[in-house]
């Protein structure tokens, strides 16, 4: 059988089970490259190269650090001092809410950083008499954009990385998604405090699910134990973040993003901000083999054309020369619409070979296409499953299915329009 033939059947099942999630996602990409070796598509060397790429390793000393501003006390402190000189007041109180949110989930974990504020800003909302659902579904909105901010802020970031290295194209910089990121922020903010907060439903709060609040704390690197928080711990892992930040934007040769990253992590353990198997657990393992398993497949489809065949189909269904602007936009619909029933990581693995491909065949420059689908897929407003901030938020808040529609479906839309207007201006096809 055509090696192409194989590869697309292989995407295939992969696509059905990141849909349908029937076994996990690390375990759908990792069988994907393991099929494509031992049905002879790929050489033995390639099948699992996705594991020592240099993004995978970037991805895991961030992870570390992050958990170390978790397990320090360090994001939760920022966190509540933030939202607590806002005040009581609801609009000024969702402001400080969503800014600082943002700011958390650029350089840490989105998932972490709703956990550990929840409990605090659900305290605040009932002291001052305020239903705490106007206030927790602008903070899991906040945590899914503000993760588009920078490389690591959000998985499908790395995803559209590793996708273009896989390709032997130019990637883009640490700090180089904050053109699109902090707009698109911004407008979000403004949105959501001018307007989408009168859709934002006035309920009385739910029962919180606190072994899920308690078990994604944990999974983002915070202590669970209840003890004091060393001062001088938080003091290290913030100059330890800020440090690693700093090296990553000044772009030395002598130190490339991952190595920057690997020693902020070693930093982090050798000052006593993490323990050794903490630093292991603060790692989204699943995130990693996700990541890696799905490079060795875009691999494949690039070497044997099934990404060409998939790109000549779309492009003829569009007609001959289609115009890149509506060719972008219609990939962003695919990945926002994705990704609002599926993890957003599996969104943006499934489509970025594609999109590349795609790029190609109409002589467009990829990094576009690919920026416009790893941002369409962390635009996962409009459902409860979409991303974990909205699941978390979701009893809590007293939330509907319908309610997350409501709200996120105008920002989705929102998000399309500035991103198909902001992505070229920075990037031209």
């Amino acid at each position: 059988m055509d090696p192409a033939i194989i590869t697309l059947c292989v995407l295939a099942v992969a696509a059905f089970l990141f849909i349908t999630e029937l076994i996990p996602l690390a375990v759908t990409a990792m069988a994907a490259c393991t099929a494509l070796g031992i049905l002879g598509v790929l050489p033995s060397k390639q099948v699992y190269a996705g594991l020592s790429n240099s993004t995978v390793v970037l991805f895991g000393g961030m992870f570390v650090i992050g958990a170390a501003m978790f397990k320090t006390g360090l994001a939760e402190a920022i966190g509540i001092a933030v939202v607590k000189k806002a005040g009581t007041n609801q609009v000024p109180l969702m402001a400080a809410i969503m800014l600082v949110t943002i700011a958390l989930s650029a350089v840490s974990s989105n998932t972490g950083t709703v956990a550990c504020l929840m409990p605090v800003i659900i305290g605040i909302c009932q002291a001052a008499n305020i239903s705490p659902s106007k206030e927790l579904m602008p903070l899991a909105i906040a945590a899914n954009v503000g993760g588009t901010i920078t490389m690591i802020g959000t998985p499908p970031n790395v995803i559209v990385t590793g996708a273009l290295t896989a390709a032997g194209l130019p990637t883009f910089g640490f700090f180089e998604f904050a053109y699109i990121g902090i707009p698109l922020s911004i407008i979000i903010v403004l949105y959501t405090l001018f307007i989408g907060r009168h859709f934002v439903p006035d309920k009385q709060a739910g029962a919180m699910d606190e072994e899920a609040v308690k078990a994604a704390a944990e999974e983002a690197g915070a202590s669970g134990d209840g003890a004091p928080k060393s001062k001088t711990k938080m003091w290290i892992s913030g100059i330890i973040l800020l440090g690693v930040v700093a090296c990553m934007a000044l772009g030395l040769k002598t130190l490339p993003l991952h190595t920057a990253a690997v020693t902020g992590a070693i930093l982090c353990v050798i000052t006593g901000c993490l323990k050794e198997k903490e630093a292991y657990a603060g790692i989204d393992w699943v995130t990693i083999f996700l990541f890696a398993g799905m490079l060795s497949v875009a691999t494949a489809m690039e070497k044997t054309g099934a990404g060409k065949m998939i790109a000549d189909t779309v492009v003829n269904m569009m007609g001959d020369n289609p115009n890149p602007y509506v060719l972008t936009a219609v990939l962003f619909l695919i990945s926002n619409v994705l990704t609002q029933f599926m993890s957003n990581t599996a969104s943006a693995a499934l489509l970025a070979p594609i999109g590349i491909s795609i790029a190609q065949s109409i002589g467009a420059d990829p990094k576009p296409v690919l920026m416009a689908l790893g941002i369409a897929a962390s635009m996962a407003f409009a459902t409860p499953m979409a991303t974990p901030p909205n699941t978390l938020v979701l009893g809590p808040g007293g939330f509907s299915f319908n309610d997350y529609v409501k709200v996120g479906v105008p920002m989705c839309l929102i998000s399309l329009v500035a991103s198909v207007i902001i992505i070229p201006i920075f990037w031209p096809f």
